[in-house]
This record gives C-alpha cells, structure tokens and sequence, in this order.
C-alpha cells in the first residue's frame, strides 16, 4: 500500500512522517511548496503521477483568528477548495482520503458531548471554510475519513503544550480560561488512529477523535505544569478576548472511533506520554 502525505511540514504531517517511517510504509510526502493544494492542476498532476492508495491530508490552514479578516480568503483558499481539490483527484484515481477537520464544525452550546451526526453550526470563519471542505469531500464521491478533532498538540510546531511550559519557565503565576471544555489530542494518537482507519476498513464517514477525558484549558494547563513551581489561576474567557468565537463546549463523543477497535489512551496519558519524550 502507498501513502500520500499533504502538508508534510505541519505538526500532523511531520507526526504522521514519522510513523510511516517507524512501521517501514512506502510512502511519499508533499510540503505546500511541492503541491500547493490551492493549485487544482498540480494536485490532479501529483496524484496522476505518484498513484498513491491512501491519501493522508494534514494540510491546513489553521490561523483561527487571522482566518476573520486578513487571513480570511487563504483559509477559504486553502480548507474548503484546498479540500475539494485533494477529494476530486483521489476520486479520479481510486484512492482513499483521510481528512482532518475541527470541533469548530459546531456551535459550542450544547451541554453533552458532539455526536457525529449533531447538526453543525461554525461561528467562525475557520470552522466554515473546514465545513465547506468537509461538503466538498463527501459530494466527490471518493472512498473518505474525516475526523474531527480538537485541541492539538505535538511535538512538532507551535501549540498549547509548549506555550504553557515556555511560560512556565519565565513567570511565578499564569492565568487560564476556565470556561471553555474539550478534549486535548496528541498527534501521535490521531496519526495512529487515521491510520487505524485504513487498517481495519471502517466505514467510511465522519469520526469524532481526540484522546479520552475532557477538561478546561485551565485544568490542561496545571496538569502540563505540574511538575513546575507556578501559581496556575482560573479566569473567564472574558479576560482574553479574541477576534475569533471560541466553543464553550468542545467535547466531542468518542464512541464511534472507540467502536472501530481503537484504544484511545486518556489526555493525561497521552501527555505524560509525549513530555516524557521532549
């Protein structure tokens, strides 16, 4: 089987690079330079030519807030045409696609955990463009996973986990949202479970995936912390406006993924997993 990685040099691609690499899989990889996935005829060319089997799309635009205004046309660009483009040509070539999208998918207000086939509801442009990707995947009529996750981190790129450590390290007290819950994922568990999909032959479809146990950013932070000697306090998401709307209720049901036969470790696990590496 031959594996196509799209956005290699992001945190998910570099992760997924590595576990291809690590279970010795034939596989090629494409940096937005290689393949700009914006570009409609390149991609068909680069999947004409390479043929590969699965395609594993790790390619996003993911500037959440610069997505409202300055950013607003590269991520539309980018999540909803980007995506149709990849859809299109793994349709026209009988490969399987591996989409990633968001919990922004959602309005944030409900009370209990998204269920895959909750109405949608994006509040920000970043979720709509990655919406309208999603559409586009499931109209292409290719063979498709997409798997909604939330709250990344990893070892590779800029994300919470390394800003609250760097933070740790030069302040006595820091202050965390209080008020918005989720779920954290490790790219190393999701990179794990996109291929666990292709492994197994799921059904093709929507998957909600993140690691187990939800939490607030707060209560993240202090476990990220934990070992450090500094004073974490709660604060209300009024406290860090932000241009982009954040969820107040990022939990997404795991079940489904759970039903495929995936063991998903806990966020606790999965971060003492990943700082024990660092």
């Amino acid at each position: 089987m031959k594996y196509l990685v799209v956005g290699a040099n992001g945190q998910l691609g570099q992760e997924l690079v590595k576990l291809l690499n690590e279970r010795h899989e034939t596989f090629v990889v494409f940096d937005s330079q290689a393949m700009n996935i914006t570009n409609r005829n390149r991609v068909l060319e680069v999947f004409e030519t390479e043929k590969p089997d699965v395609v594993l799309d790790a390619a996003a635009y993911t500037a959440v807030d610069a997505a409202e205004d300055e950013g607003k046309d590269l991520n539309w660009a980018v999540n909803a045409d980007g995506s149709k483009n990849l859809a299109d040509a793994a349709n026209r070539i009988g490969a399987k696609l591996v989409f990633v999208s968001t919990d922004y998918v959602f309005g944030g207000t409900k009370e209990g955990a998204y269920l895959e086939t909750d109405p949608v509801g994006p509040k920000n442009e970043y979720g709509k463009a990655k919406l309208a990707g999603e559409r586009s995947i499931e109209a292409s009529g290719a063979e498709y996973y997409i798997v909604r996750t939330s709250w990344v981190f990893g070892e590779f790129g800029k994300n919470f986990v390394f800003t609250m450590q760097n933070l740790g390290k030069r302040l006595d007290k820091l202050t965390v949202v209080n008020d918005q819950k989720g779920r954290p994922t490790w790219t190393r568990t999701l990179a794990e479970f996109m291929m666990h999909l292709v492994a197994v032959d799921a059904e093709q479809g929507i998957y909600n995936f993140s690691n187990d146990n939800e939490t607030t950013w707060y209560e993240f932070a202090k476990e990220i912390l934990r070992d450090e000697d500094v004073d974490v306090e709660p604060v209300s998401s009024d406290m860090f406006p932000t241009k982009a709307y954040r969820p107040a209720n990022s939990v997404l049901d795991l079940n489904k993924a759970k039903a495929t036969g995936f063991v998903i470790p806990t966020w606790q696990e999965a971060l003492a997993s990943f700082q024990s590496e660092l």
